[in-house]
């Protein structure tokens, strides 16, 4: 066979359509994959963004027979005759799928006279997975994390960095020039998009504006308040690793939002405030009425499943891979040792909503990574 074509609106790819480009190949020496623009659907992506998603995600698999073609005002199946191909091929995951492309591969031979359609089946750890499900998966804390294993990775960072904007623009107007710099440098190279950091990027930010929206719905705090700590969130961190300024971190990332010009006034030193309360270790000159909820939003990540923790831990291992093993090791042991001390207290977590959350888990995972980290500084003590 010489080509055969998959089609769908492909609203994200997921690992699943994949799967059936795979089997496409050792079916046909070339395969096309046929991206529907439907007016009446709205899609998360239109259909010039799908098309790029899907030939990077492609493209990420060493596939270099899988071309992309847009199909406008047009059945699927007549267009795949129209470029020479004579069979689709589709999944079926379970009995009221079959029944479904049944009747489509029906209409497209005997009415439209188009393609055939040729069935396969997903193995089962895919056989739930779809465009729907994963768009299903979002917004509860911790989605991020959950969705990326159904996704290649181009189609993953292309939903997160949607989302994000999304959120941005729920900030400040979305023709706002400045505004838009704004997200491009926070988004880019040279802050948390940047690939050397393997914790302090889209994600973690992905991750602490979830938790503050679910916090502002559970606690019925408004528009307002959760606005200014999204703002707080979207700056902690974007100076880190040194920086080059004078201060911390955190107060060059404070510097930086109130050099930015996105607001002024009392809300720019609000934001401010809650910039510098993500310095954990440093007592602070004064207090925000929001700051117990900013510094557990910051250290809600010290409390999620243990197999997220791990990951976490080792995401911060290989941001400071330039630090040698025994200095990174003692410099680590004295900041989880610090949360620690308040994880047994009770006081890691100031705010109610964020004790209740994470507290538990928190004194366990520090007290399992703690007991790792002297493991590993006993073995790297020892002399050759």
């Amino acid at each position: 066979m010489k080509k055969i074509a998959f089609s769908g609106t492909l609203d994200p790819i997921t690992n699943g359509h994949l799967w059936v480009i795979g089997e496409a190949r050792e079916l046909a020496d070339e395969v096309v994959v046929l991206i529907s623009e439907n007016p009446l659907k709205k899609p998360q992506f239109d259909v010039a963004s799908r098309k790029d998603i899907v030939e990077r995600s492609v493209a990420a698999q060493g596939w270099t027979n899988v071309s992309v073609v847009l199909v406008r005002g047009d059945y699927t199946a007549r267009a795949a005759k129209r470029l020479g191909i004579d069979f689709l091929i589709r999944g079926i995951r379970n009995t009221s799928d079959f029944d479904y492309e049944n009747l489509i591969q029906q209409a497209n031979v005997d009415v439209l006279h188009g393609a055939k359609t040729l069935f396969v089946m997903p193995p089962r750890d895919l056989g739930s997975v779809s465009s729907s499900f994963v768009r299903g998966l979002q917004g509860p804390v911790g989605w991020h994390w959950t969705t990326r294993q159904f996704m290649p990775a181009p189609a993953y960072a292309a939903w997160i960095l949607d989302w994000l904007r999304k959120d941005w623009d729920s900030l400040w107007p979305v023709d706002d020039a400045n505004a838009a710099a704004w997200f491009a440098r926070l988004t880019g190279e040279s802050a948390y998009g940047s690939g050397a950091r393997p914790y302090h990027n889209l994600d973690h930010l992905v991750h602490g504006l979830t938790e503050i929206t679910v916090w502002a719905a559970n606690a019925g705090a408004g528009a307002a308040r959760m606005a200014v700590l999204k703002k707080a969130f979207w700056f902690h961190d974007a100076v880190y690793g040194g920086g080059s300024g004078a201060g911390s971190n955190e107060e060059q990332s404070a510097q930086l939002w109130l050099a930015s010009g996105l607001d002024g006034g009392a809300v720019a030193v609000e934001v401010a405030s809650l910039i510098r309360a993500t310095e954990h270790l440093a007592p602070l000159a004064s207090r925000h009425a929001l700051q117990d909820v900013m510094q557990g939003v910051d250290l809600a990540i010290l409390g999620q499943a243990a197999d997220v923790y791990d990951g976490y831990a080792r995401s911060v291992r290989a941001e400071y891979r330039h630090i040698e093993e025994i200095d990174y090791l003692a410099g680590r042991e004295r900041i989880l040792a610090h949360f620690h001390a308040q994880a047994v207290a009770g006081t890691l977590y100031p705010d109610a909503y964020f004790a209740d959350l994470y507290k538990e888990r928190a004194r366990d995972n520090l007290a399992r990574e703690l007991a790792m980290l002297r493991e590993r500084q006993s073995f790297a003590g020892e002399s050759p």
